[in-house]
């Protein structure tokens, strides 16, 4: 299982038929558009990149990453390339660490759907949060890494950097709740007991309010992009699910790989549960929050256990959304069928922290 993730995941393909567009079309509106573009353009799709298609463009001079919204039918309020691109950019001006954004196109006549194209961050990308292949020195640095850059996101004011407008911010997580909650009805395909007992106590167990701050969403260390040599992050990448809201709710999620049920199919996210954390030189959970406490100021643990069943929850539901999608047709991954077992075992672990929160 080592590598499964890495090699299923890694680099590029050749285009899926439903999702490819006339290149010269392109090329002629980038030549028009983008300063410095000149063609031909060689266009792949990278195995990654599961829910809004995303394609390396490479031209004699350079290369440049295409992320669009997915053709079809679309559940309401996803795919939004259009915040992706505003947030990016937002970052990319304070030094923050993400791709380059070179330009937004809403025009769908140009590949079928709204995109952005943003410059091609050249590094290397580990799909595993064990990091086979690295060793104890540097998995401690990128862990620190990944930390500090969290933190870092959480104690920008968003007004201050342009993103005021960004997001309602109060009431997050009752609001992810109730979303979730919906478009886990919206694409349910059986019946889960437990997510039943979480849609109904959710609501009712909710944190208390923190300030509101940009959250990313899917914070994990398979969508950050690192040096190709250096432990040092070059790029956080996939801001689909931006907004603002809470910061704890946010680093919570960043904290299931530590719980995370495995996979046997390598179709889910990574987990961290049955390895030697110490002789990895990956900090225990405990240590990693009290990390990012002293970076912030912001103290997650008087209620982690509801942060973390709200954050199972949401992923057993996002999960239960590709699957609908594959069967719809409209999923951009190969493995978006296998995650339709994974969805249970989600849900019970959700339930198990609803439970160390007092759930009955």
């Amino acid at each position: 299982m080592t590598n499964e993730r890495q090699s299923a995941f890694s680099g590029t393909r050749e285009v899926a038929e439903r999702l490819r567009f006339d290149v010269a079309r392109l090329e002629g509106y980038l030549a028009a558009h983008l300063p410095g573009f000149a063609g031909p353009a060689l266009v792949s799709q990278f195995k990654g990149g599961q829910s809004n298609p995303t394609y390396l463009i490479e031209t004699p001079l350079r290369r440049y990453v295409l992320r669009r919204k997915p053709p079809g039918k679309l559940l309401p309020s996803a795919h939004a390339v259009d915040r992706e691109h505003r947030v990016i950019s937002a970052l990319h001006a304070q030094g923050f660490p993400v791709a380059e954004p070179l330009l937004y196109c809403a025009d769908e006549s140009v590949v079928g759907t709204a995109f952005f194209l943003m410059a091609f961050a050249d590094g290397r990308v580990f799909w595993e949060p064990h990091m086979p292949d690295s060793h104890p020195a540097e998995r401690a640095q990128v862990y620190d890494g990944m930390n500090a850059t969290l933190a870092r996101l959480h104690v920008f004011d968003p007004s201050a950097i342009g993103l005021g407008d960004y997001g309602r911010g109060e009431h997050y997580v009752a609001r992810q709740v109730a979303r979730w909650s919906k478009q886990y009805r919206a694409s349910e395909t059986e019946r889960i007991a437990e997510m039943d007992e979480l849609i109904a106590w959710l609501p009712q167990h909710l944190p208390p309010p923190v300030p509101v701050r940009l959250v990313h969403g899917d914070y994990r260390l398979d969508n950050i992009i690192l040096s190709p040599s250096e432990p040092h992050i070059l790029a956080v990448l996939d801001w689909e699910l931006s907004t603002l809201g809470d910061p704890l709710a946010d680093l919570a999620y960043h904290l299931m790989q530590w719980d995370m049920p495995p996979s046997e199919t390598g179709a889910g996210v990574g987990s961290l549960v049955g390895h030697d954390l110490d002789a990895l030189g990956i900090p225990a959970r405990a240590d990693y929050v009290n990390a990012y406490m002293a970076r912030t100021g912001l103290d997650p643990r008087p209620h982690l256990p509801i942060y973390l069943a709200y954050n199972f929850f949401r992923l057993a539901a996002i999960f239960q959304g590709i699957v609908g999608r594959a069967r719809a047709g409209t999923a951009t991954n190969e493995q978006a069928l296998a995650m339709g077992p994974l969805v249970r075992p989600l849900a019970h672990k959700a339930w198990e922290f609803a439970r160390a929160a007092g759930g009955k």
